[in-house]
């Protein structure tokens, strides 16, 4: 990583000083060791010792990267501060004054799309907060700050990349990567371990395919609905599908609720590992059906109890409706009809303070249902997301047993994340085949994690697309940089002061 502005600082005596080209001609019978002499004695010690700082730090780089052949980009280092055989500052002799203004442009932004690159790869990036999964503990606006040193960064899976956007380019709508090449999963060492309860930044693990125009559900959530080739006959409606490598697919941020080797299944919302319960987040959220007395909350009532716009929302009730709400407790009025019904994702906080408003006439939870394409497919389909499970969660170098009952619950994880292609469950004698034999069997390559949203009954997450693999993992947000509430002005309440550089709380 180049630390210096000016590639090359020519001597006193040189002619050209900031050139990288030789400060005075070759000689027609120079050696190449003569010459390598002159371009070495040309330079002042103090370009001596900012490449030794250079270079201290990029062997610092290389060794934990774990590739010593990256060692030999130190002579590209070399000959930038020493010796100057690539004429990169060719731009500087040039007389025209356009050349090298736009070239001096030029030569700023690709130093600092270089050093963005290495910091957002190796040390942390910012990430936007752009739904309410983990409301109230993050907020819809915040922009965080996520350390990938925590749990140890990714070395780039697809290394040809525009460090500045996930994977579209902005304005053109294009891919903002390059496929090829893709270099294997490989994590450096980090700080630490997930842990649960820790709220993770990660790739979208079904994410790998996308259709283009509707990313939300997700294709796999759309093939479900409406079937593969309707997807395939429709571009039109569901755009171009494409596929993504695993560092380019989208990113999420759930908390962590389930660590690899653990048990976990999910009884009235209650999050069970091994057989315990654990304790819930401070801010979890499910869904609240309340209703008052008669009239309406007003905003200031809304903005009190903390309930976001998107959040508000009045039940609308048909006659049709009336005989279940009265079977579940609510106010009937005589004439048929029922004071104001709203539905919106609350804390305990927020239950107790509406339970103690006299205007409040019912509070109750609302009960969830089956038919949710809830992950695994065909094993969930009478689960609910508050009764969910009971599932294994696969575990580095851990074996388990395959069989026609548990293969829907990872059969995604050994074919896909693992790279077993050709990994299959043969219905006529219910075996499960991986290349070509019959596998009893598998010990798995990766640990797996189990991620929730805190505001449970409006989070996609692992009830949904199931397992979290080891190499999706991006980094833990430690700071809200910034957070703008979308439903104010700027200058009305739209910026969060209160938020700003804000540590986050990882329980």
């Amino acid at each position: 990583m180049n630390l210096d502005k000016d590639p090359r600082e020519a001597s006193s005596d040189s002619p050209e000083p900031y050139s990288n080209a030789p400060a005075t001609p070759a000689k027609a019978d120079e050696t190449f060791i003569e010459g390598f002499r002159r371009r070495v004695r040309q330079n002042r010690k103090t370009r001596f010792i900012r490449f030794a700082i250079v270079s201290v730090i990029f062997f610092a780089w290389v060794a934990w990267l774990g590739n010593w052949w990256v060692a030999l980009l130190w002579f590209l280092l070399f000959d930038i501060y020493i010796t100057g055989y690539i004429p990169l500052t060719w731009w500087k002799q040039s007389k025209n004054k356009t050349v090298r203004a736009v070239m001096s442009w030029v030569d700023a932004i690709v130093y600092a799309l270089v050093l963005v690159y290495f910091v957002f790869s190796f040390i942390g990036q910012n990430y936007q907060i752009p739904s309410s999964s983990l409301e109230k503990s993050l907020l819809v606006g915040d922009y965080l700050w996520v350390n990938k040193v925590a749990y140890g960064p990714r070395v780039p899976q697809t290394p040809l990349h525009f460090p500045l956007a996930q994977n579209t380019l902005p304005v053109t709508g294009t891919k903002s990567y390059i496929e090829h090449p893709q270099w294997k999963y490989h994590r450096l060492a980090g700080l630490g371990k997930i842990e649960r309860g820790d709220i993770v930044v990660f790739n979208f693990p079904a994410g790998d395919t996308v259709a283009l125009k509707v990313q939300n559900p997700d294709y796999y959530t759309l093939v479900k609905m409406y079937g593969r080739d309707a997807i395939a006959r429709n571009p039109q409606t569901f755009g171009e599908v494409i596929w993504r490598p695993v560092d380019r697919r989208e990113n999420y941020v759930k908390r962590c609720v389930g660590l690899p080797g653990e048990r976990l299944k999910i009884v009235d919302g209650v999050i069970y590992i091994n057989g315990d319960s654990i304790a819930q987040p401070e801010n979890v959220q499910f869904n609240y059906y309340y209703q008052l007395k008669e009239g309406r909350l007003t905003e200031a009532d809304f903005e009190r109890l903390g309930i976001a716009v998107d959040d508000r929302h009045e039940v609308q009730v048909t006659q049709s409706d009336i005989p279940g709400l009265r079977a579940l407790g609510f106010t009937v009025n005589p004439d048929g009809t029922i004071p104001t019904l709203y539905l919106s994702p609350l804390t305990q906080a927020m239950v107790k303070e509406l339970q103690a408003d006299s205007r409040v006439a019912n509070v109750m939870r609302m009960p969830a249902v089956t038919g949710e394409y809830l992950f695994p497919a065909g094993v969930a389909d009478n689960w609910t997301r508050a009764d969910w499970g009971e599932v294994w969660i696969p575990a580095k170098g851990a074996t388990l047993r395959l069989n026609a009952a548990n293969w829907p619950v990872y059969e995604r994880a050994i074919r896909v994340y693992e790279g077993n292609s050709d990994a299959y469950l043969n219905e006529a004698d219910g075996k499960v085949y991986i290349n070509g034999q019959p596998a009893d069997t598998y010990t798995f390559k990766m640990d797996y994690y189990f991620m929730m949203g805190d505001n449970r009954d409006n989070s996609l997450d692992s009830r949904y697309w199931g397992f979290v693999p080891e190499d999706h993992v991006v980094g833990r947000p430690e700071v809200v940089l910034v957070s703008f509430d979308k439903d104010r002005s700027l200058f009305n309440g739209g910026l969060r002061f209160s938020r700003i550089f804000k540590r986050v709380k990882q329980e």
